[in-house]
């Protein structure tokens, strides 16, 4: 599957460049001119990188991603700014950001730091964030509206996998390779720990955060 990248940058023409460029390297590419959508689309998609500018309408850039962080979203940001000094480039790493590139720029240089970026960040995602499900493997905290939930390791892994997986429907196959690896297993095991996520996330059924599809499987939306 191949990485979706989004851009930030409210200049237009420096957005068509980096979405023609970054397409035509094989990556999906969404790019907005403000943050007002972005925290949004992060809740609805599987984004692996942020690359933004520093001079946004509304907001300062470095701002909106320690916020951003804050709030435990933890995608790849690739800071992309005209602020040069290495005052501001430091500012760019403490606000969060993965990689900082001063403009002008060889787009050459900026698809290796991507490609890196990708590569390191993929392998240390060990914290997961849908709606208000917050999860840190690192020390098994699961918090849901900032209140702990207990759960078991495989419910943890379970609820991972379709965070990492939100809005894409698993069938019972999938998630019975993907957390049990175990032939032994069968679709009423599926069946019975989704239900037990179920009552712990969710005790009082109004958020409705995993979705039965009847007859397929499963879908966190």
């Amino acid at each position: 599957m191949e990485s979706l990248i989004v851009v930030i940058d409210d200049e237009e023409d420096m957005l068509d460049l980096l979405e023609y460029n970054l397409t035509k390297a094989g990556y999906e590419v969404l790019g907005f001119l403000n943050t007002s959508k972005i925290e949004q689309l992060l809740n609805e998609e599987n984004v692996d990188l942020l690359i933004v500018d520093r001079n946004l309408p509304g907001i300062e850039g470095s701002e909106f991603i320690k916020n951003l962080r804050l709030k435990g979203y933890n995608n790849s940001v690739i800071f992309l700014s005209a602020k040069t000094s290495m005052n501001e480039q430091l500012e760019g790493f403490e606000a969060g950001g993965d990689d900082y590139i001063t403009k002008p720029f060889e787009m050459d240089n900026l698809l290796a730091r991507i490609k890196a970026v990708l590569k390191r960040t993929k392998k240390k995602a060990d914290i997961y964030k849908f709606k208000d499900i917050f999860i840190n493997l690192t020390n098994a905290e699961v918090l849901v509206d900032n209140a702990n939930v207990d759960l078991t390791k495989l419910e943890t892994n379970l609820l991972v996998e379709f965070i990492k997986n939100k809005n894409i429907l698993l069938t019972r196959d999938y998630l019975l390779s993907a957390i049990w690896n175990d032939e032994n297993s069968s679709e009423k095991t599926v069946n019975i720990a989704i239900k037990r996520l179920r009552e712990k996330i969710d005790p009082t059924r109004e958020k409705k955060y995993i979705k039965s599809i009847r007859g397929e499987g499963y879908m966190l939306c």
